[in-house]
């Protein structure tokens, strides 16, 4: 059983703000399990690494012995997150909020512990609210307040529109706190203001205010933007082994380190170990990268699936047969460069035009692994063995 100061530095492994830790000490020390909120939109079917930085902290919650209560807002997923958006976003069917849900179940259990493990939906109790009370509600906070949250506070100095609507987005996400009697709630640190606004409803109905926790935003794959399906730069945890493996040895070795550090069950010890070894006694940052991608590929395809990766890997890119003389090119990307332009610039094309064309006919590859998206961007800190077509090969270190 773990000490109450052992239990608040897990918990604080690779958050961004505690608010407050004393409130926490005090609730972990009545010894009764605490009741850890997450709320999830189910905007896609599928969940990507960026979604489980929040699933993986819930589970260390659960080994404290915690109740996890995963919320899938099928309610407020109708509404639309106004959240870091610069416009309104549009809402869902409620046909496809229930579909992607459901994926969201079967996913999550691949990391969360099924019997510690309440899965919700905010219809439960908002399909039945009535107007009048929906009303009291949203007399609870008042605009100057809404307006102090940065991306309604720039639309509203730039001329943009904002919907009535989407001023009730956090409080709809502040009252599921209230309904759940949440102790703790998660979010990413763009989630800061709806996580308070849920601390201010709870007082207002008369209970204690919960902890708010928030983790950082993951880098996708590019080691720049947020994750993210639509930019391309994600991993998503239904990818197959292979592809799953691959993607993480695609990131940089700087990259590396965030990534054990927001999605590696592994001792915070043991990666600063390996990370001493790195700098100081010559270990090949390749060699601990495969060490990431087994842990990550066994928790989403089962044990033994991250060893057949690595094998598969060495197989396919380090085992096959390159010329002695392989040329080697170095193409500073500054802070990312478009693949066509790498491609250009390392000698490969003799044109950007040329490089989208080959692409478009599946004639590059980037470690062995055919690219064809032209919005590809590359960034330092890493070499790749670059192929086009069957001739022109080289090692291309991106600095």
């Amino acid at each position: 059983m773990a000490t109450i100061a052992e239990a608040v530095a897990l918990i604080k492994r690779g958050a961004e703000d505690l608010l407050l830790e004393t409130e926490l000490v005090d609730r972990l020390q009545t010894g009764r399990p605490l009741r850890i909120k997450a709320g999830f939109d189910p905007t896609a079917p599928d969940l990507h690494l960026g979604h489980t930085v929040l699933i993986n902290k819930l589970r260390q919650f659960q080994e404290l012995g915690h109740d996890v209560l995963f919320l899938i807002g099928d309610f407020t997923g109708m509404i639309g997150d106004p959240t870091g958006k610069n416009i309104t976003r549009k809402p869902l069917s409620r046909d496809d909020v229930l579909a992607n849900a459901q994926t969201y179940r079967e996913q999550v259990f691949k990391i969360l512990d099924p019997d510690r493990t309440n899965v919700v939906f905010n219809s439960e109790w908002f399909d039945s609210m009535r107007p009048a009370e929906f009303i009291q509600l949203a007399a609870k906070h008042t605009v100057a307040r809404m307006l102090e949250r940065d991306d309604f506070s720039k639309r509203y100095a730039n001329g943009q529109p904002i919907a009535i609507h989407e001023f009730l987005y956090p409080l709809v996400q502040g009252y599921d706190s209230v309904a759940m009697r949440a102790d703790v709630e998660l979010g990413g640190t763009d989630q800061r203001f709806n996580l308070l606004v849920g601390r201010e409803l709870q007082k207002s109905y008369g209970q204690m205010p919960q902890v708010v926790l928030t983790m950082p935003i993951l880098e996708g794959t590019d080691g720049v933007q947020k994750m993210s399906k639509s930019l391309g730069n994600y991993i998503s945890i239904r990818d197959g082994a292979d592809e799953m493996f691959g993607k993480i040895m695609s990131i940089s070795d700087t990259l590396m380190w965030r990534y054990f550090e927001l999605l590696s069950f592994r001792s915070e010890v043991e990666v600063e170990g390996w990370r001493r070894d790195v700098e100081r006694n010559g270990l090949n940052p390749r060699d601990v990268k495969f060490r990431l991608g087994a842990e990550l590929v066994d928790r989403f395809h089962g044990a033994g699936a991250g060893e057949r990766a690595v094998a598969s890997f060495i197989d396919r890119f380090q085992k096959r047969q390159l010329p002695d003389d392989l040329p080697a090119v170095t193409v500073a990307v500054g802070t990312g460069m478009a693949i066509a332009n790498v491609l250009k610039e390392a000698g490969l094309t003799t044109t950007t035009s040329e490089a989208l064309r080959l692409m478009q006919q599946g004639a590059v590859r980037i470690d062995g692994e055919r690219v064809d998206d032209k919005g590809l961007l590359l960034v330092g800190d890493r070499t790749l063995v670059v192929q086009v077509g069957k001739r022109r090969i080289a090692r291309v270190s991106l600095l």
